[in-house]
C-alpha cells in the first residue's frame, strides 16, 4: 500500500476536463491496488491570475513544494495572445514553477498505439515501431536568458540565448541513462555550426558521452533533425536537446502520434515532478466536451511509474488504453473517415471506456 499527496492544476480550457479524467483513473487504479492517492486542488495560469492577479498564487507554489507528484492540465487564454504587450501572462506561472522546482528535464516519449496508425499523416510503414524518447533542457537557454527586454522606442527586442556546463550536463545524464535501458543510442540535437550556446552544448554532451561507453552517440543540427522526424522516425531512440528547439520538434513529433491529445510528459528534476498532456488549453474546443483525455491519463501512468515507482499499475493503464483503442473507440482529433458514430466518444465518455477495461482486468486477475 502507498499514500501519495498529488497536487492538481487543472490550468485553462481542456485542462479543466482532461485533467478531472486522469484524476478519476488515478483513483480508481489507486483503489484497485490498495494505494491511497490524496488530491489537493491549486490555481495557475489565466484562471490564477483572475482569482489573484498572479499566474502562479504562492500558495499554489507552496503546495506544489509539498507534494508527491503534481497534475497539470494546461494553461492559456487567447486574450493574452492578442495582446503582446499584457505585463501578465499565464505562461509567466507555468515558466515559474519549472524553475522554483528546477524541473530542468522535460521527458517526452513518442510510441505509437499500433491501432492509430491510420491516424497520422505520415505513412503506416514508416511509423510502425517508432519509439522515441525526448529529453529537452527546461530551465535554461533562451527561454530564461538575461538581458530580455523591449527597447524604449519598441523597434528592437532582445532574448538571450544561454547555457552552463552544468546544466547540459545534468540534462545529458539523464538522457544517457535512459539510453541504457534501451537501444542504447543518443541523438543531441543542436544548431554549432552557427551558435556559440550549441558549441558549448556539443562538447560538453561528448564529455558526458565518455562515461557512457555502451551508448552510441550522434549529433544532428535542428533543421536536419526536423527533417529527419518526418523523413525515418524510426532511426531515433533518445534525442536530448535545448529548450528551445525540444519544444519545436516534440510538438512536431506529436503528429507521428496522429494528434497531441495522445502523448503525455514528464518535467523532472531533484525534488517533485510535474505530469501533463502536451497540448494546450485549446480554448477553440474548451467547454465542449470533445477533448481527447487520453494525453492527461497517460500521463499519470507516467507519473506511477517514474515517481512512484508503481510500473504494474503503469502498463495496467496503458494496456487499458490500447484494448479502448483496438475496440475501435475514438475522441473527434484521432477518428478519421468512415468512423461508426457509436465509436466516437466525447472526453468523459473515453474516460469511462479507460476505467472500464481497468475494472476488466482487475476481473480477470481474480
Amino acid at each position: 500500500m502507498m499514500q501519495k499527496k498529488i497536487v492538481v492544476i487543472a490550468g485553462d480550457g481542456i485542462g479543466q476536463e482532461v485533467t478531472r479524467c486522469a484524476q478519476d483513473v488515478l483513483k480508481l487504479i489507486g483503489a484497485q491496488h490498495g494505494h491511497q492517492f490524496e488530491f489537493d486542488q491549486a490555481l495557475m495560469g489565466h484562471v490564477a491570475i483572475e482569482a489573484t492577479g498572479d499566474p502562479l498564487p504562492a500558495e499554489t507554489l507552496e503546495k506544489c513544494s509539498q507534494a508527491d507528484a503534481i497534475l497539470l492540465g494546461a494553461v492559456g487564454h487567447p486574450m493574452y495572445d492578442n495582446n503582446p504587450g499584457a505585463k501578465v501572462r499565464p505562461e509567466q506561472g507555468l515558466l515559474k514553477l519549472r524553475k522554483s522546482l528546477e524541473l530542468f528535464a522535460n521527458i517526452r516519449p513518442i510510441k505509437l498505439f499500433d491501432d492509430l496508425l491510420d491516424s497520422s499523416s505520415l505513412k503506416p510503414e514508416i511509423l510502425q515501431g517508432v519509439d522515441i524518447l525526448f529529453f529537452r533542457e527546461l530551465t535554461s537557454g533562451i527561454y530564461f536568458g538575461s538581458p530580455r527586454e523591449r527597447s524604449a522606442n519598441g523597434e528592437e527586442a532582445i532574448d538571450t540565448l544561454r547555457y552552463t556546463k552544468d546544466e547540459v550536463r545534468r540534462i545529458a545524464h539523464k538522457a544517457f541513462k535512459a539510453a541504457m535501458t534501451r537501444r542504447k543510442m543518443v541523438c543531441s540535437v543542436d544548431k554549432a555550426n552557427v551558435l556559440e550556446s550549441s558549441r558549448l552544448w556539443r562538447e560538453t554532451v561528448n564529455e558526458v558521452a565518455k562515461e557512457y561507453p555502451e551508448v552510441s552517440l550522434t549529433h544532428m543540427f535542428v533543421d536536419n533533425a526536423s527533417m529527419q522526424l518526418i523523413r525515418d522516425p524510426r532511426q531515433f531512440d533518445v534525442v536530448l536537446t535545448g529548450n528551445m528547439f525540444g519544444d519545436i520538434l516534440t510538438d512536431e513529433a506529436s503528429q507521428i502520434a496522429g494528434s497531441m491529445g495522445m502523448l503525455a510528459s514528464a518535467s523532472t528534476g531533484t525534488q517533485t515532478s510535474v505530469y501533463e498532456p502536451i497540448h494546450g488549453s485549446a480554448p477553440d474546443i474548451a467547454g465542449k466536451g470533445i477533448a481527447n483525455p487520453l494525453a492527461a491519463i497517460l500521463s499519470v501512468a507516467l507519473m506511477l511509474d517514474l515517481s512512484f515507482g508503481l510500473k504494474e499499475e503503469a502498463q495496467q493503464i496503458e494496456q487499458a488504453i490500447d484494448e479502448v483503442l483496438r475496440s475501435g473507440y475514438r475522441t473527434i482529433d484521432i477518428a478519421g473517415e468512415g468512423l461508426p458514430e457509436d465509436k466516437l466518444l466525447n472526453t468523459q465518455q473515453m474516460s469511462e471506456q479507460v476505467q472500464q477495461a481497468l475494472k476488466a482486468k482487475l476481473t480477470l486477475k481474480s
